[in-house]
C-alpha cells in the first residue's frame, strides 16, 4: 500500500464546507472532518492575531498531496493558507485501503 496522510487546513468558518465538498468531489481526500470552530492565536505582520477558524482533517494518500495543496491554494481566501501533512505511521489496514480505494 503507498503513504497516507492526514492533513490540517484552518479556514473561515463560513468557507468550511464548501473547501470540504472541493475536496471531496474531486478526489483529492477519502474523508474531511470539519471542526466547526477552532480558536486561533497567531503571529501576523508583527502582530499577534485572534480568529475564530473552522479545522478541515483530511484523510489522504502521499500521492495526492501536491493536487491537494495546489487546489487549496487556489480556493483559500488567505494568503498562506494553513496546510500541514502529517504522515499515518499506522492504522486500521482496512480504513488505510479504504481511503486509497476512495481515491481512484
Amino acid at each position: 500500500m503507498m503513504g497516507y496522510l492526514v492533513v490540517l487546513i484552518t479556514i473561515p468558518v463560513d468557507r468550511a464546507k464548501d473547501m470540504a465538498e472541493l475536496i471531496i468531489q474531486n478526489k483529492l481526500g477519502a474523508c474531511v472532518n470539519v471542526v466547526p470552530e477552532v480558536n486561533s492565536i497567531y503571529w501576523w505582520k508583527g502582530n499577534i492575531e485572534r480568529d475564530k477558524e473552522a479545522l478541515l482533517v483530511v484523510k489522504t494518500s502521499a500521492g495526492k498531496f501536491k493536487e491537494l495543496l495546489k487546489s487549496v491554494k487556489t480556493a483559500h481566501p488567505y494568503t498562506v493558507p494553513e496546510i500541514i501533512a502529517l504522515p499515518i505511521v499506522a492504522g486500521n489496514e482496512d480504513y488505510l485501503r479504504w481511503i486509497e480505494d476512495s481515491l481512484i
